[in-house]
């Protein structure tokens, strides 16, 4: 069975295993409509993050975005003030939410942009820019907000991305999901995905087959600032305000999600769907924790872990040393070679 395949229904298995455990552990509750609604409202926002983080270690180079959380809270701060200064939720809802979204993405793909651009023109190491583009975005996003969160009520556009229901499914659920898909199709189908996949598993052999290596790395910064954009949008439709410290424990989860997908630290290799899976599969470990009546110090120790873990195996290949070894079925493999 190939790698990605094995992956796929490792995740598969989990998930089926943690609704069996909720099961057991809530007497049936655990599947009511009521709980899975919930539980899938709360997934697109650390789900989006996490496709983000995706696409920044397949590049390779130590590619990662730390900046996500904190993008897409100041994606939210200053799109707030600006409509909430030029317009008001209550004056016209309708525009106000059409403005807010619009000024989030523009922000979200702004600033990845600016990763992009530092990581391509100064060869900066991935992790390191955004670390400091992180701690940029929080400061900007507390200068802006003056330290308060900011207000964006209710309006109705805004309110049903992040409340409302289609066909009994969340709708920011659907959206994330329409999202995954085409980003999965871009990376299956198109010469972007090939040249993302290539320059994480061998730069160099990039390099000299002539592809973009600078225009890919602003593209894929600048999706996975979009992303962050997006999430920012859902942050503030399921709350009344945005704050610049929303999220705090998102990145860690955001990185444990694509981990858990198999993505692989290194680069090269990440599949979309398998980050959809591994979301859900950590939201339900967190119903799980709750219904077990357990802290958020105990839910954050059990995310280290297994951060810890996953990057073991991934490192180690601890399935595939477990895995019966396969003879070779070249014959010339088992004779000996004659001394020269």
């Amino acid at each position: 069975m190939r790698r990605t395949d094995g992956q796929f229904m490792m995740l598969v298995v989990m998930n089926a295993m943690l609704l069996v455990a909720g099961v057991v552990i809530s007497g049936g509750s655990f599947l009511s409509l009521f709980n899975l609604q919930s539980m899938a409202g709360q997934v697109p926002e650390i789900g989006l993050l996490a496709v983000g983080v995706m696409l920044a270690m397949c590049a390779g180079n130590g590619g990662i975005d730390l900046s996500g959380i904190a993008l897409a809270n100041l994606s939210g701060v200053v799109s707030a003030v600006l409509m909430v200064s030029i317009l008001g939720p209550a004056s016209d809802p309708t525009t106000f939410s059409l403005g807010f979204m619009l000024g989030c993405l523009l922000v979200g793909f702004a600033g990845g942009l600016f990763n992009g651009f530092l990581i391509a023109r100064f060869s900066i190491t991935p992790i390191l820019c955004t670390l400091g583009t992180q701690m940029a975005f929080m400061g900007l996003a507390i200068v802006v907000s003056q330290g308060r969160a900011v207000t964006v009520g209710s309006p109705e556009l805004l309110s049903s991305l992040g409340n409302d229901m289609l066909f009994g499914v969340p709708i920011s659920f659907v959206i994330f999901i329409v999202v995954a898909t085409l980003i999965g199709a871009v990376l299956k189908f198109t010469p972007f995905g090939l040249w993302l996949m290539l320059m994480g598993t061998n730069p160099k052999a990039a390099t000299f087959a002539g592809f973009p290596k600078n225009g890919v790395i602003l593209a894929t910064y600048a999706l996975s600032g979009t992303l962050s954009g997006l999430a920012g949008i859902i942050i503030a439709a399921r709350n009344v305000n945005v704050k610049f410290d929303y999220g705090s424990s998102y990145l860690l989860i955001a990185i444990l999600i694509a981990v858990m997908a198999g993505v692989r630290p290194e680069g090269g290799y990440g599949r979309v769907v398998c980050v959809v899976l591994s979301a859900i599969a950590l939201q339900l470990m967190s119903s799980l924790l709750n219904f077990g009546g357990l802290s958020n110090f105990v839910r954050d120790f059990a995310w280290g872990a297994l951060l810890l873990t996953f990057l073991a195996v991934g490192r180690y290949d601890v399935m595939g040393f477990l895995a019966p070894t396969r003879r070779s079925e070249d014959p010339s493999a088992s004779v000996p070679q004659s001394p020269k």
